[in-house]
C-alpha cells in the first residue's frame, strides 16, 4: 500500500521544484543559513502539494486510465490502490504540506494554494483547450519561481529570471506535447488537445521558445542591475545556448518520447550542461 501511495506521488516529478531555488541562488543567498533552510523546507511543501495533484488526477482519471496501454498499470487504475485509501493520502499530504508552508511564509503559503488549485483547474478543463494548455504548464514554472522569491527576503533577484523562465518553461511545454504528438497511436490518444496540434506547428512554436529562451537570458547577463559590473555572466550563455540545442535536438532528430524531466534525468550531455551551467554560475557570483 505505502509503495502504491509512493508510486502515485510521482517523486520523480518533484525535479521540476527545482525552479524554487532560482531566487535563493540568483538572489546570492545560498551562504545564508536562514534563507537555505527556507527554501529546502519549501521546496518539500510544495512537491507534496504537487504531488496531491498527481493522487487526485489519478484519481479522476483511473476509468480512462484502465483503457490506455501503459497507464492502466498505474496503482490506482489497477487496483492495488484503492481510491478510499488514495483519498486519504490526499488529505494527509494537504494538512502536513499547508502548515509547514505557512510557518515558512503567508505569502508562500497563498502561492502554493494558489498553484494547487490552478493545477486542479488545468487538469478539469484547461488543459483541453488548444494552446492554452501549453501557456498554462509553462506558467506553472514561473509560479515555482515566485513561490522561491516568497520564500526569502530577496535584495537582488532580476525580474528578467521570471522572463527567461517563461519562454524556457513555453519551450518545455510545448515540447512535451510534440513527445506526446509523436508517440501517440489511436489506440493511446487520450489527450483531446493532441488532435488541435500538428508537428509542423509544435516545431515552430519549439523554434520560436528556444530563441526567445536564449535572447532573454543574455539580454538578463548584461542588463540585469545585480550582476558584476565585469559582465562575466555572459561567460554561462553558451552554457544555455548548447542546452536549448540539445534538448531541440533530442526531440526533433532522435524523436525522443518523454518529457522534459525524463529527458533531463536520462540524457547526461544534458545533465553534464546543466552541471556545469551551475557551476559557472555559483563561480561568478561567489568566486569572482
Amino acid at each position: 500500500m505505502l509503495r502504491a501511495i509512493l508510486k502515485t506521488m510521482r517523486p520523480k516529478q518533484w525535479a521540476k521544484n527545482v525552479f524554487l531555488l532560482a531566487a535563493v541562488v540568483f538572489d546570492r543567498k545560498l551562504t545564508n543559513p536562514e534563507a537555505m533552510l527556507h527554501t529546502v523546507l519549501g521546496v518539500i511543501a510544495f512537491s507534496l502539494v504537487a504531488s496531491v495533484v498527481y493522487i487526485v488526477n489519478d484519481i479522476a482519471d483511473r476509468e480512462a486510465d484502465r483503457q490506455h496501454p501503459t497507464k492502466r498499470n498505474r496503482p490506482i487504475a489497477s487496483g492495488r490502490l484503492p481510491t478510499p485509501a488514495a483519498w486519504a493520502a490526499a488529505i494527509l499530504l494537504v494538512l502536513a504540506a499547508f502548515p509547514l508552508a505557512y510557518s515558512l511564509s503567508p505569502d508562500f503559503a497563498a502561492i502554493t494554494f494558489f498553484y494547487l488549485f490552478f493545477n486542479l483547474a488545468y487538469s478539469k478543463w484547461l488543459k483541453h483547450i488548444v494552446l492554452l494548455d501549453i501557456l498554462v504548464l509553462a506558467s506553472f514554472y514561473v509560479i515555482r519561481v515566485a513561490a522561491g522569491v516568497a520564500l526569502i527576503d530577496v535584495v537582488r533577484f532580476s525580474p528578467w529570471i521570471y522572463i527567461f523562465t517563461s519562454f524556457l518553461a513555453l519551450l518545455m511545454g510545448t515540447g512535451k506535447r510534440r513527445a506526446e504528438l509523436a508517440q501517440i497511436s489511436e489506440s493511446a490518444n487520450s489527450r483531446r488537445v493532441l488532435e488541435g496540434y500538428t508537428i509542423n506547428f509544435l516545431d515552430q512554436l519549439i523554434a520560436l521558445a528556444a530563441g526567445t529562451t536564449i535572447i532573454t537570458y543574455s539580454l538578463y547577463t548584461f542588463s540585469a542591475p545585480n550582476l558584476p559590473e565585469n559582465h562575466l555572466m555572459m561567460l554561462t550563455i553558451p552554457f544555455i545556448m548548447y542546452g536549448v540545442l540539445r534538448y531541440q535536438y533530442l526531440l526533433q532528430v532522435k524523436d525522443t518520447g518523454a518529457a522534459p524531466e525524463e529527458l533531463v534525468l536520462a540524457d547526461r550531455p544534458l545533465q553534464l550542461d546543466i552541471a556545469l551551467f551551475g557551476l559557472a554560475v555559483l563561480a561568478v557570483f561567489y568566486i569572482s
